[in-house]
């Protein structure tokens, strides 16, 4: 039977900071125009981390039941090292699950309605990312998925509840941090490609090999910081990337020195980083933009 700290390990804590940048950098940019909504603003951070743990959860379960995670050399993985049942992990995904829901309701209770549609899309998204018979996540779409709903999704959501309305810079903004939240997923599935081959999980990492993924991984991390660097426009502001470009070294030099399984753990800690460091430069900078 897993341990508290067992199932908190299999929530992947470290995941979570990326969840939550977009939220902060959309709220600065709510402020900065001066809509700031602060229970909404919390309410879509609820909505952003319960939608991450419950994905989390989610490809715990049924990656294990497929029995992909036999190898793991990643995180550990609650079903697949047999600590949890298949059963108590999915009644884990679905109760966070039902809290983004619960936050979403209200949310649309207090702005419109029409926005229980994203929110339904973004849960059944979640999971059949690995759930499901034909889980999309298998067959090289995972990316596509991070970057509309962890990056567009969340960040243009959180600015609309606010400020009902879409602004050119959030359009920015979104498009940067999804970049920058799919290259998390990229360095992910780029230390999982031997095991994934093997088992069958025909991942876009697996499609594109080795080289190209470290190729597509770095393009990701430049056009995220570019985009965050555009949305800032030319103020003093634009100087705070210089941060953001001096994180990215780290894991960049990983990538191109061809790192490989559990070195590269370490870029998805520095790409996190990366991210949830530019949501707070997001959260002052357009603040007081």
């Amino acid at each position: 039977m897993a341990s508290l700290s067992q199932w908190v390990e299999g929530a992947r804590p470290r995941t979570l900071p990326a969840s939550i940048a977009p939220v902060l950098a959309a709220t600065g940019l709510a402020v900065g125009s001066h809509h700031f909504r602060p229970l909404l603003a919390v309410l879509a951070g609820v909505v952003a981390l319960a939608l991450q743990v419950g994905v989390n959860y989610a490809n715990d379960y049924s990656d294990g039941i497929r029995g992909t995670d036999e190898d793991r050399v990643g995180p550990l993985r609650l079903v697949g090292s047999r600590l949890a049942s298949p059963k108590a992990v999915r009644l884990a995904a679905l109760a966070s699950f039902a809290v983004a829901g619960v936050a979403g309701l209200v949310i649309c209770a207090d702005v419109s309605w029409w926005l229980l549609a994203v929110g339904a899309v973004s849960i059944i998204a979640a999971w059949f990312y690995t759930g499901g018979s034909h889980p999309y996540g298998y067959y090289g779409f995972g990316e596509l998925f991070v970057f509309v709903f962890f990056g567009l999704v969340a960040t243009l959501g959180t600015y609309y509840i606010q400020a009902l309305q879409i602004s050119s810079q959030a359009v920015e903004i979104s498009v940067g941090f999804g970049s920058l939240i799919t290259a998390i997923l990229v360095a992910n599935n780029l230390r999982d490609i031997p095991g994934d081959t093997e088992s069958g999980k025909r991942t876009l990492a697996v499609r594109m090999g080795d080289d190209r993924t470290r190729a597509f991984y770095a393009i990701l991390m430049v056009v995220g910081v570019v985009t965050f660097a555009l949305a800032l426009g030319w103020s003093w502001w634009l100087g705070s990337t210089l941060i953001l470009l001096a994180l990215l070294v780290k894991p960049l030099r990983a990538i191109v020195g061809h790192a490989q399984g559990r070195a590269l753990v370490p870029v998805l800690a520095g790409t996190s980083r990366v991210t949830l460091v530019a949501g707070v430069l997001g959260l002052i900078a357009f603040s007081f933009h």
